[in-house]
């Protein structure tokens, strides 16, 4: 499955949901941050689908998912949680 282009109005509206996200604004969202995403786009999300799940979102696994790991989640697979 090839994944869709967007267009810069729904990248915008993407980055728009991830700096609501990054609290802290340092342009990461960390493991708080992503509990917190996924209690407001997924709140029936088991506790252990969330660890499990951040890390495969942290594709480059540095503990915190940047703003090109979260759109290639975003278009692939948020709403599986």
């Amino acid at each position: 499955m090839t994944k869709e282009t967007l267009s810069a109005e729904q990248i915008a509206a993407i980055k728009t949901e991830f700096d609501f996200f990054d609290r802290d604004g340092n342009g990461r969202i960390d493991l708080p941050e992503f509990i917190e995403l996924l209690t407001v786009l997924a709140p029936k999300t088991k506790a252990s689908r969330v660890e499990e799940g951040f890390k495969l979102v942290d594709s480059n696994n540095n503990g915190y998912i940047d703003f090109a790991e979260f759109l290639d989640w975003w278009q692939d697979c948020w709403w599986e949680y």
